[in-house]
């Protein structure tokens, strides 16, 4: 019996999309498992259809549902939120540039039925080093305690409760917006949920591989904001 929806937006990157789906497949928990294809290039759409044919998950094109160019992100958030209303389950984002572990999921929710009113819960992301790494840079102390934030968490790997997917109807998320973890992590709060990072579960993050122009925020921060302001790029 499938413990949680689990998915992962898609745009191209498909080394690490590769890496991702396989790793989500040989998870130790049953989960029912959905990932989005949000207009990749040739390439990763036909590694995708080979990856199908390999592991147990569900495939869904975003050009079959809307015209719009991605980022879709409000589209896949509010297709997976009425997938686990329907099956009321949680769901937990995986996004396809993170690595998880054979237990991360399992451990995840493991956790969720520890903690007191969880609205979130994320796994922390490491480097290839193993150190933490973006966005959790601000955790400086290595540990295994799991902790309550007031920092937004991601959704690079993170665990979202199935009290809170019916508190909070992502219909309501604005569509002027490319990426929602901030609005989300903050809704949660407000609605009275608490959010926990889990320094103990640990996934491999490697940032922005589908979207490399963002990594000009470290090695060029004013050519970074120059075209995320004039081509409206990464809102949140």
């Amino acid at each position: 019996m499938s413990e949680a929806i689990v998915i992962t937006p898609v745009k191209d990157s498909p080394e690490t999309t590769g890496k991702t789906i396989e790793a989500v497949c040989q998870s130790d928990c049953d989960i029912d498992y959905f990932v989005f294809n949000d207009f990749s290039q040739p390439k990763t759409k036909q590694l995708l259809l080979e990856k199908q044919k390999k592991w147990k998950f569900q495939l869904i094109h975003l050009e079959d549902m809307t015209d719009t160019p991605s980022p879709n992100y409000k589209l896949v958030l509010e297709t997976a939120q009425k997938m686990a209303a329907e099956k009321k389950l949680p769901l937990i984002i995986v996004e396809s540039d993170v690595i998880v572990k054979k237990d991360t999921l399992s451990r995840l929710l493991e956790l969720a039925g520890t903690k007191k009113d969880p609205g979130l819960i994320g796994a922390i992301t490491v480097n290839e080093q193993n150190n933490y790494n973006f966005p959790y840079t601000f955790e400086k102390r290595k540990s295994n305690h799991t902790v309550e934030t007031s920092h937004s968490l991601s959704f690079c790997c993170t665990y979202l409760s199935l009290p809170f997917l019916q508190n909070f109807n992502f219909s309501e998320l604005s569509s002027k917006k490319d990426w929602y973890d901030v609005t989300i992590s903050r809704q949660a709060k407000k609605a009275g949920f608490k959010n926990y990072l889990a320094k103990g579960v640990e996934v491999l993050h490697l940032p922005h591989s589908s979207r490399p122009w963002k990594n000009l925020k470290y090695s060029n921060p004013i050519l970074y904001y120059y075209k995320k302001l004039i081509y409206k790029r990464d809102r949140i």
